[in-house]
């Protein structure tokens, strides 16, 4: 599992692990790591130009320190200081014996010899940084981003809240963000991952509390978390799922998300709805019935919304059962707040952007620069599990706890019905036991990693993704 803490536990743990080491040790921890990682990226560093921005914190120091020891190789490393009298004094008096050069940031030629250099490294801001560059820095940002080689971030991309992933201002758009200790938020979390290009994380020897801010699973947590049926299972002890989708005018949403459902785990998916003609001529397996939910047979979880339309009836009725409940689509806009929070059994929520902008009231901007904010928000305002869709998927539970980030995907997702089958799948999940939270992010890393698989870089429909389904099981678990 990969965590990500916040700055201020970033800040306590460094602190307490400097009373133990002699000063300035953990610095040099941090460049070497770094220098390590851009002699890794330049493949040869004798001969190479680098350029260094170099701000008035420590990352200003750890760029400093690691210009030297690359210097000290061979490579011709020019700092650029933004404000020479706060630099990190030690670090450029190292950089200097080291063979180094030192340019003033508006001094004629600086933004050129960034242009040609072969490597720039992104020491502006540190971790506490907040609302973009300060004008003084966005000449030298607009210069790194065309520069002819690679751009990497010291710890995080210079103008990115590390905390949220908001992007207020310009920033710096790296193509490798080389962080100490740990990941932070904001290197996970759109729109600021955007920024961060790959991501490198160098071990400096922090002890971190075992509750972080941000989690992502990766594939042992994802296989440990797969139903898998035993011995003596039938398709009722594997777990029934409930369908309640589609309308006269959306019939296709109720066949793309039995289709996620029938692969998602459970043993049997149960369907209701106006849609049933569709859904069993390209699915006869599955239980059809028109007399609602309520005499649909024994379900141990329901998915209630895509394709519904103004059918409130049924999301009502389905609100009303003792068994977890996937909502999505028009079901988050026909279930009210309160029939949700009121509900004992668990509830997973899975609006994208727009939809959760709708549920909070605002708009859907403001939800997609502060995505952490939002699902937070929702799942505190509805007493429910919620899944926020989108190019970083989050999951987050109402009681607290670390917020799951989902590493996998691709933008070929961003297609009709797509979240159709998302929402059968996750569904399914629930009906074969896993929790609200687990449900949510394995259906999450499944799809996503389905959606890689099926598109691999050309277009795809949903149907798709929801056949390459047990492909990615298979690549789990594999």
């Amino acid at each position: 599992m990969r965590s990500a803490y916040s700055v201020e536990t970033v800040r306590t743990a460094e602190r307490e692990l400097m009373a133990r080491l002699p000063e300035g040790a953990l610095m040099q921890r941090a460049a070497a790591g770094l220098a390590a990682a851009c002699a890794d990226l330049l493949g040869r560093v004798y001969g190479s130009r680098i350029v260094l921005l170099v701000g008035s914190g420590d990352n200003g120091g750890d760029a400093l320190y690691a210009g030297a020891r690359l210097a000290r190789r061979g490579a011709g490393v020019t700092a650029v200081p933004l404000a020479p009298e706060r630099a990190h004094a030690a670090g450029l008096a190292a950089l200097r014996r080291a063979g180094g050069r030192v340019a003033e940031a508006g001094g004629g030629g600086v933004e050129e010899l960034i242009e040609r250099a072969d490597l720039v490294l992104d020491g502006i801001v540190g971790i506490g940084g907040k609302g973009g560059l300060r004008p003084d820095a966005v000449p030298l940002a607009a210069a790194a981003g065309r520069a002819r080689g690679a751009v990497v971030a010291v710890d995080l991309p210079s103008g990115v809240d590390v905390d949220t992933g908001q992007v207020r201002g310009v920033a710096v758009r790296a193509d490798l963000t080389v962080t100490f200790g740990t990941h932070k938020p904001g290197l996970l979390i759109d729109p600021a991952r955007e920024y961060a290009g790959s991501v490198r994380l160098v071990d400096i020897g922090l002890e971190l509390p075992v509750e972080p801010e941000l989690e992502a699973l990766q594939h042992a947590d994802v296989a440990g978390l797969l139903p898998v049926p035993r011995a003596e299972s039938d398709k009722y002890r594997r777990g029934v799922v409930g369908i309640a989708a589609g309308s006269a005018r959306y019939p296709g949403a109720a066949v793309l998300a039995v289709s996620g459902a029938l692969r998602g785990g459970a043993g049997a998916v149960r369907y209701v709805g106006p849609a049933g003609d569709a859904v069993i001529a390209r699915f006869p397996e599955t239980l059809v019935s028109d007399q609602g939910p309520k005499h649909a047979g024994r379900v141990q979880a329901w998915v209630v919304g895509p394709g519904a339309g103004d059918d409130a009836a049924t999301v009502g009725e389905v609100l009303a059962a003792d068994v977890p409940v996937l909502i999505d689509a028009d079901g988050l806009r026909l279930a009210g707040a309160e029939a949700v929070r009121g509900r004992r059994a668990p509830t997973l929520m899975t609006p994208h952007a727009g939809e959760a902008a709708a549920l909070l009231g605002v708009d859907r901007g403001e939800v997609e620069g502060a995505r952490l904010a939002a699902v937070r928000e929702l799942a505190g305002r509805y007493g429910a599990t919620v899944l926020l869709k989108g190019s970083t998927t989050l999951v987050a539970d109402s009681g607290g706890g670390a917020v799951r980030v989902n590493p996998t995907g691709t933008s070929w997702l961003a297609t009709a019905g797509s979240g159709d089958v998302l929402s059968g799948l996750a569904g399914s999940l629930l009906a074969a036991g896993l929790s609200a939270v687990d449900a949510g992010s394995v259906g999450a890393y499944v799809h996503g990693l389905a959606g890689r698989l099926a598109a691999d870089g050309a277009p795809v429909g949903a149907h798709d993704v929801a056949e390459a389904v047990p492909m990615a099981w298979r690549n789990v678990l594999g």
